[in-house]
């Protein structure tokens, strides 16, 4: 259970990376939003580390134009604004040079004096992943993080490129930091949806007793976005849609949907519960990989009269490249619950509309009573966890239409987020770092959870440069991807769900 600000000890939050677009549109605004609603301790300091040369002054100022723009709140109030920048210094110099961490230590050293008391450390990694690393050694070496209950480091994905690398990561970090410090951090546990898919399952007694193979037929993930890469060609096009997308956020949400009710709502119940569901998904042969992996990879195309690039034309993208911008798996959990039963999980870049949401696809009914004339257009029953946009769950039910005649139609009940609690949803950042400051790892990944996750998507990523495509690109921009993505479930005589969408295209 979170904790008030009353509770909360004396923090200094320390960010490295903080000159960077992630500090700027993300972790800023959330740290804002969360003193707002007296989510922050009474005594907590915001420490910026990045090599950019910058004053406190100038570094406040870039902070709130970011807030001003990025904020779910929109514009800063400036008296409130100056009483959280209050709070808010900025240190520059390299990562590797040994003063940085010395002056960092003297800081947190003085801000104990005045406060009279030995603060939490929460360190933020808002750097490339080869600095997460040797950032950990340099801590180490000034102690700043060698009290476990206090000092807790908040990892950034990527966890690796590969198996090997996500494993010699691990090595690296366990050398300095105990597993009890990591908090591996994927936004997309922070959001209210996903959230709420153990609330739908474990709350209601209407779900657990069809939420498994008797009854559902298959499930599908779908994380599209409406965008391209961004002006991050360089940093994309050396991970692709698989690792950047599948390996991760994906993969976490199956394991929401398919894992076993926990004994208690404890970090480590909930962890234990998701590693049991990637143990259980069924290793993909090498060479089968064709018939459970799709990729693709965008090609030039049209929006709203705009003429779109293809991916090999974006900036930063080396001529030619292979990396793929969507891709789709077909995954099995091989336990009691869900044998036989069918997982479609898909992603990608430049896309009809920007959309995330699970499908849950029922089986038919066992024998049809109505006749052919009142049933002619029956579905199976759906349901749709939508989430993001326009957050929300959606059940599809049969009903009679009115009039003398027995027709029957797919009729949708709906819960909307917004119409429900008529407040504003928490920034999943906001949610992650509150769980932070409460010392709290539910939401977050244990290092066996990334190895798992790396051990599924190997077998593909291997065959898949062993054996570069000869299609690309294969889908034009603003559609949904790759003929060969519609034909893995067709093979299965099932079709892609497809969502409805809003005139939307902002990031997640």
């Amino acid at each position: 259970m979170a904790r008030s600000s009353r509770q909360l000890d004396p923090t200094v939050v320390v960010i490295f990376g903080a000159s960077g677009d992630l500090a700027w549109r993300k972790l800023i605004p959330a740290l804002y939003n969360l003193g707002l609603d007296r989510r922050l301790p009474e005594k907590v300091a915001i420490v910026g580390i990045a090599r950019s040369a910058m004053a406190d002054d100038a570094f406040r100022a870039h902070l709130r134009e970011g807030v001003d723009r990025f904020s779910r709140r929109g514009k800063a109030d400036p008296a409130t604004w100056d009483t959280f920048a209050a709070n808010v210094s900025y240190l520059s110099g390299e990562y590797g040079e040994a003063g940085v961490y010395e002056r960092l230590a003297q800081r947190v050293a003085e801000l104990e004096k005045a406060w009279g008391a030995a603060p939490d450390l929460l360190f933020y990694m808002s750097t490339p992943p080869t600095l997460v690393a040797p950032v950990a050694e340099r801590l180490a070496a000034v102690r700043l993080t060698q009290d476990v209950e206090r000092a807790r480091v908040v990892v950034e994905k990527p966890f690796g490129r590969d198996l090997e690398s996500a494993l010699e990561l691990n090595r690296a970090l366990w050398r300095h930091l105990d597993e009890r410090q990591i908090f591996r951090i994927d936004h997309f546990l922070g959001k209210e949806t996903v959230q709420n898919i153990l609330a739908l399952r474990f709350a209601n007694s209407l779900f657990e007793p069809v939420w498994n193979r008797r009854y559902i037929d298959h499930v599908q993930i779908t994380v599209a976005e409406q965008v391209g890469i961004e002006n991050r060609g360089g940093y994309y096009d050396k991970f692709g849609a698989l690792r950047d997308m599948i390996q991760n956020h994906l993969v976490q949400v199956l394991c929401f949907v398919a894992m076993e009710c926990p004994v208690s709502f404890d970090a480590q119940e909930i962890r234990s519960k998701k590693v049991d569901v990637l143990r259980a998904l069924r290793p993909i042969p090498p060479e089968r990989v064709p018939h459970y992996a799709v990729r693709g990879q965008y090609g030039a195309g049209w929006l709203r009269g705009e003429k779109l690039p293809a991916y090999r034309a974006e900036a930063g993208v080396p001529e030619g490249s292979n990396t793929e911008t969507f891709a789709a798996l077909k995954l099995y959990v091989d336990n009691w619950r869900w044998n036989g039963v069918p997982f479609y999980l898909r992603t990608g870049k430049r896309m009809p509309g920007r959309v995330s949401e699970v499908v849950v696809q029922f089986h038919e009914v066992p024998h049809q009573t109505f006749p052919p004339s009142a049933s002619a257009d029956l579905q199976p029953n759906r349901l749709v966890i939508r989430i993001q946009p326009n957050e929300g769950i959606t059940l599809s039910l049969q009903a009679k239409e009115p009039g003398t005649v027995m027709r029957l139609r797919t009729v949708d009940m709906r819960f909307c987020y917004a119409e429900a609690f008529k407040t504003s949803q928490p920034e999943a950042y906001e949610t992650l770092l509150a769980d932070v400051f409460n010392d709290d790892a539910t939401s977050f990944i244990h290092a066996d959870q990334v190895e798992a996750a790396w051990r599924i998507v190997t077998p593909v990523l291997d065959y898949w440069e062993a054996n570069p495509p000869t299609d690309f690109p294969n889908y034009p921009a603003n559609s949904w991807g790759p003929e060969a993505a519609t034909s893995l479930l067709a093979r299965d005589e099932r079709n892609w769900s497809v969502p409805l969408l809003r005139d939307d295209a902002g990031d997640d």
